[in-house]
């Protein structure tokens, strides 16, 4: 049995990837729409009422626009914007993160996968607050770096242009007035009281990101080391197939005593490293942003409530 599957918005850059990752699939029927059309909101509603699945890879308010008009019983939606994610009704779409998160995944039809730098973030905070070792008001500090992939079309055109501007030739800082669009999921899928001070840096590099939080240990909710640490994530993400713990970092961790951000893409694995000292504990995630951080996300979601293996096409 093939499943009818649309995806609305597959000229962007999650749309490809999705796309790429349905390659030699089967089971998949992909519902084409004529470029004429692909605004039409008639023709949008005739196809995600007739998929079993549809992918929203669109703005905000689009994926709003697209997901109100599905008026069947049977569609299940996987959004990959920012638009569902806080929302209750529907699946935030971590499955590693709680055994609930990958229930809610398998019984919803609504379904919404993490922004990338949410997706790196909330699987340091969680795990913490969960086991009791970050206080909910605890004052998080996000540091994280992303190729320019996870831009957009728009930035990407700039980065690859000739004769660019030289300042693209530098990591640069922004969301300078902290109101970035993952923050509301980093704080409230964690269970975090106040949002975190986030620091994104976009680089020169296309894809892969690092995300890394920052811990004092004297603020902690009880006295812990980071070896302490680096066991609870371990013991958290046992067994789980794209996310890996590595051992508290020593000798033999890295290669170098680095941690590059783009070694993971074109997977859909996260890697979390443990490390510093027991007076400031750092926890580092890598992964590809255009990964587990986004496409890689959405067809493991796809799969898991497909009930098929979660790493088909992965």
């Amino acid at each position: 049995m093939a499943y009818k599957v649309f995806i609305d918005g597959k000229e962007g850059t999650t749309g490809l990837k999705i796309m790429e990752r349905f390659a030699g699939r089967n089971d998949i029927e992909i519902l084409p729409i004529s470029e004429e059309l692909r605004k039409d909101p008639a023709e949008r509603q005739r196809l995600i009422n007739e998929s079993d699945y549809t992918f929203l890879c669109l703005p905000d308010a689009a994926s709003v626009e697209s997901a109100a008009l599905c008026t069947n019983d049977h569609t299940v939606i996987i959004d990959a914007s920012t638009a569902h994610r806080t929302n209750p009704a529907w699946a935030y779409g971590f499955p590693e993160l709680d055994k609930s998160f990958r229930e809610k995944i398998m019984s919803s039809n609504r379904i919404a996968t993490p922004g990338c730098y949410a997706s790196g973030t909330v699987a340091i905070l969680y795990p913490l607050v969960k086991a009791g070792i970050m206080p909910r008001d605890y004052p998080v500090v996000v540091h994280a770096v992303s190729g320019y992939s996870g831009a957009g079309k728009k930035a990407i055109a700039q980065y690859e242009a000739e004769g660019r501007d030289p300042s693209l030739d530098s990591p640069r800082l922004y969301a300078l007035t902290q109101a970035h669009k993952h923050l509301p999921e980093m704080k409230i899928i964690p269970g975090l009281e106040y949002e975190p001070v986030f620091n994104p840096y976009v680089c020169d590099y296309f894809q892969g990101m690092t995300v890394t939080v920052g811990l004092h240990s004297r603020l902690l909710s009880k006295k812990v080391t980071a070896a302490n640490v680096q066991e609870m994530f371990a013991e958290h993400y046992d067994g789980c197939r794209f996310v890996h713990v590595a051992p508290l970092m020593g000798e033999g961790v890295l290669p170098e005593a680095f941690i590059p951000a783009n070694t993971l893409a074109g997977t859909n694995d996260m890697q979390l490293f443990v490390y510093g000292n027991d007076d400031r504990i750092m926890v580092t995630t890598r992964f590809d942003n255009l990964g587990k951080g986004a496409s890689g996300a959405a067809v493991q979601c796809l799969n898991i409530r497909m009930g098929i293996d979660e790493a088909t096409g992965l």
